[in-house]
């Protein structure tokens, strides 16, 4: 049976009736949320308001505790003294701040682990995600962990100048404790899955290495009694790019910490920019590490503007590599956990928001290397040193907030509008910023090899031995 043939009127009015419909159901939800009977989705400010506890702990135990930490640090002598030319400060300051910045991220974590048992303290966001089906994930052990090690390295190089291999080897250490809390080694999945794994065949990438006979001592215990010897390539790719990335981080945050309260400025805008995602993925419920994400931007974000009016031009006390190690260390964490679920466009979102340390780093990279230099040679042609010389202390530190701020916006920008128009606009960005610092750098080298020094002139008191002394005309 065929089915009847609709007039252009007919048709014309079935589709007014559906559109008619759906406006109808459209305005009955409105409606239902309106009073009360359906739940609409939250906002970030109210997802934020439950977690704002975590950052006046954060904050207050920083602000009160910094004068205490500086006090010790000038007891024990452990201070900056400026013997070198590159440092803007002429008097001696304490080191130690990331202690007090450690002690302030430290109380925020612990506030959150006791709102777990006491109820009131925080209001976690609705979440599915939740540990034996009562209680929402909180910050995991490794993170907290690595952050402790990390602070350790920089305390005992700020103390003892710590030989660089010890204190390499305890960066490691706190990265190998990420890979072990599967924290970011699923970035590789998302990004090695549907490149690498699409053209094997084998989104998983787990490879069967070799078969072992089975008859040899422990194989079969080894192996389940299987023979095969596999290797999980996605996670162990992972592993690796989390020791980058915490590598990078780290030593990027103690390249830039050149200037009073630049780090701890710049990190404080960046983890805005890192909150503002972590919020948005709360809303949508988008895995276990949403509100640990949450409670540490905004343990971070505290600590930092605690230790800000402290840190600022004239600082009396400075972050140390205890301090710097530790920003570094937590801003890499916050990037990677971005990519728990696989959405490496939202690592790269915040790539961009910690844009400042990586493009700086970048650039003395590459300027060392022009220069026939080693990396650890020290120079003083980093952003804030050529800023400075322009513009003074505070006038760089400034404007260092202002282009922090533009990162941090176009790194949001990823998650909300057109990537690839954001993207164009970051690749602009920072190349302007490279090829225009990597061109003052050179000239200030060219400068310094074209110099010819002047030559002296010859006197009866300086004349050589044989020489005769110039005659008058």
């Amino acid at each position: 049976m065929t089915p009847p043939t609709l007039t252009p009127g007919a048709e014309a009015r079935i589709k007014g009736l559906e559109q008619a419909a759906e406006s109808n159901l459209e305005s009955i939800r409105d409606l239902m949320q309106v009073v009360g009977m359906e739940q609409g989705e939250p906002s970030r400010f109210e997802v934020l308001q439950g977690y704002l506890g975590v950052f006046g702990i954060a904050f207050m135990v920083t602000l009160l505790l910094t004068p205490l930490v500086r006090r010790l640090a000038i007891a024990f002598d452990i201070v900056d003294h400026p013997t070198d030319p590159r440092k803007q400060h002429k008097v001696p300051v304490a080191y130690l701040g990331g202690v007090a910045v450690f002690a302030g991220i430290m109380a925020g974590i612990l506030f959150s682990y006791f709102a777990i048992r006491f109820d009131g303290l925080i209001d976690f966001h609705t979440t599915e995600h939740l540990v034996d089906g009562y209680r929402p994930h909180i910050l995991p052990f490794w993170i907290v962990a690595g952050l402790t090690i990390i602070v350790l390295a920089g305390f005992l190089d700020d103390v003892y100048e710590m030989s660089p291999r010890v204190k390499l080897g305890m960066q490691l250490m706190a990265a190998a404790g990420l890979a072990w809390g599967n924290i970011g080694t699923n970035l590789a999945r998302g990004a090695l899955s549907p490149t690498v794994g699409a053209w094997l065949d084998n989104r998983d990438l787990v490879y069967t290495l070799a078969t072992l006979p089975t008859e040899w001592p422990g194989v079969a215990w080894l192996t389940g009694g299987t023979g095969d010897v596999t290797i999980d390539f996605i996670y162990w790719s992972g592993a690796i790019a989390i020791a980058l990335f915490v590598l990078g981080a780290t030593n990027a945050a103690n390249f830039i910490d050149g200037l009073d309260g630049l780090l701890s400025g710049t990190t404080a805008i960046a983890t805005l920019g890192f909150l503002m995602i972590a919020l948005s993925l709360a809303i949508v419920d988008d895995g276990p590490l949403d509100g640990a994400r949450i409670v540490l931007c905004l343990a971070v974000f505290g600590a930092c503007l605690g230790f800000l009016p402290h840190n600022f031009n004239p600082a009396t006390i400075f972050l140390g590599d205890c301090g710097s190690l530790l920003l570094g260390y937590a801003c890499a964490v916050m990037i990677l956990s971005l990519g728990d679920t696989g959405k490496t466009y939202l690592v790269l979102a915040g790539i961009i928001i910690y844009g400042i340390p990586i493009t700086d780093t970048a650039l003395a990279i590459v300027r060392r290397k022009l220069a026939g230099k080693r990396m650890s040679d020290p120079d003083a042609d980093h952003l804030h040193h050529m800023l400075k010389r322009a513009l003074g202390v505070k006038g760089a530190v400034f404007t260092l907030y202002a282009i922090a701020a533009a990162c941090a916006t176009l790194g949001v920008l990823v998650t909300e509008t057109r990537a690839r128009i954001v993207y164009l606009f970051a690749v602009l960005f920072f190349s302007w910023i490279g090829v225009y610092a990597i061109k003052i750098a050179r000239r200030s080298q060219w400068e310094s090899h074209t110099a010819r020094p002047t030559p002296p002139v010859t006197t009866p008191d300086n004349a050589p031995h044989g020489a005769s002394p110039a005659t008058e005309h």
